[in-house]
Parts: C-alpha cells; structure tokens; sequence
C-alpha cells in the first residue's frame, strides 16, 4: 500500500436521507484528511432553504458536526476528521459545486 491516500468511508446508519446528500458526502469522503462520515437523524424545520446546504454546527470529538438542510427538511452530519473548521468548511464548499 506505502503512502498513498487513504479515502474516509461514508457510514450509512439510516435508510433515508436529504435528496441529493449521500453524493455529496461521496464527494467529501475524497477530501484527505476527511476519516468516516456518518448521516444522523433527519427532521423537519419551519424554515424553508431551497437549495441543498451544508453548514459546520459545533465541534465534536475528532471532528464537526454539519447541519444539512433543504426545503423544510435538516439532517444531523458527523464528520471524523483531521481538518480544522476553516479548511472543513473549503473541503465542503468544494464538494457542493
């Protein structure tokens, strides 16, 4: 194996999810530095975000926790990772475009 990079893993815990999420978090477990992702629980806000978003909550142990939000809908995203918060925030922009 030697060096190369090794890619975090998305854990899938829950069968549904934000339309739209799982790819992008696909896209962010390339990231390096990014370790596991884990989807938590999702719900239903007053609120309404028309587009999909996806923004760092509070620090967790070895990691952030992400609120991802679209219509009326949020979902719980646990991010084990080596990153700070700023460059989290970069790696997450750049998986949204």
């Amino acid at each position: 194996m030697g060096d190369e990079e090794k890619q975090g893993r998305l854990v899938w815990n829950h069968s549904t999810h934000i339309p739209g999420l799982i790819p992008i978090l696909k896209r962010l477990t390339q990231c390096p530095g990014i370790q596991t992702i884990t989807p938590g629980v999702i719900s239903s806000v007053r609120s309404h975000a028309p587009q999909l978003k996806l923004k760092i909550s509070v620090p967790i142990r070895g990691g952030y926790k992400v609120i991802a939000r679209q219509g009326k809908t949020v979902q719980e995203v646990f991010v084990l990772t080596t990153l700070d918060q700023t460059q989290l925030e970069v790696a997450i922009l750049q998986s949204l475009a």
